[in-house]
This record gives structure tokens, sequence and C-alpha cells, in this order.
């Protein structure tokens, strides 16, 4: 029997075969860092962002993290209940909903600041390497969603 027009279906042909192992491995080497912020990692992702933008609605927010709705409304009630931000209603269309971070929120930049370079020590990755393989990802992401 000729497997050759199975060849597609090997798991060592998948692209996303290694980028989801090496996301989960990359997660994995966060989470004693994220422990010590009481932070998951899509908490911590949502913070880079609020980190950066301050305040933006939570469409806004979901795209930035590629998150639909039914997966943030969730993280971002647990996030509030934590003090990081705060959800509100906007008063020129309520259809929309405002996150803004918080005090409590800025202040866990400081003890996050750290963890790039952590992670970036661990990823095994030269400096070039990674920059590489970052601009190849987020093509593959399709960069329009970014200012």
């Amino acid at each position: 029997m000729n497997n050759s027009k199975y060849d597609a279906l090997k798991l060592e042909n998948q692209i996303c075969f290694p980028l989801y192992a090496c996301s989960r491995e990359i997660i994995k080497r966060y989470k004693p860092f994220l422990d010590e912020l009481d932070l998951t990692y899509t908490q911590y992702i949502t913070m880079m962002v609020l980190w950066e933008k301050k305040k933006l609605t939570s469409k806004e927010l979901g795209k930035y993290l590629f998150l639909d709705s039914g997966t943030l409304t969730p993280l971002l009630k647990k996030m509030e209940t934590k003090g990081l931000l705060l959800r509100r209603r906007s008063e020129e269309d309520e259809r929309n909903l405002l996150v803004t971070i918080t005090e409590a929120g800025e202040r866990l930049r400081e003890r996050a600041v750290k963890i790039p370079a952590q992670i970036a020590k661990c990823s095994g990755l030269e400096r070039e390497d990674a920059e590489t393989l970052y601009r190849i990802l987020y093509k593959m992401l399709d960069e329009d969603f970014r200012d």
C-alpha cells in the first residue's frame, strides 16, 4: 500500500505541532515567575497590553490578544476581582465595555519588568534567531491588527 498520500498527515510534517508544543513549553517556563505575581499567562499578557495602552475597549483588547469574548469576559472578571483593572460601560456608547488599568495593576508592572529577560535566557535562542522567529510568527498572524 502506498503511504505517500498520507505523508501530509504525519505529525513530523505539521508546522502546527512544533508551534503548539513550543508554546506550551514556553508558557511552562513563565509559570514560576508569574506565580510570584499571582498571574496566569493569559492574565500576564492582558496586563502587558494594559501597561502599554492604559484604557481600551474589551473588543480592542481581545483583538490584541487573539481572544474571543467568551474567553476574555471571565478573564477580565477575575482580574477585576484581583484589583488589577476596572470594567465599565462607555458613557458614549454603552455597547462598549472599557477596560482600565488600576493603580494596583500599574504597581505590578515594576515586579514584572525582569520577566522578559529571564525568559530570554532560558529560550536557548540567540537574539538574532529570536528576532527572526518573532517576525515569522507575526507574519503568520498577519500584522494588520497592530498599530
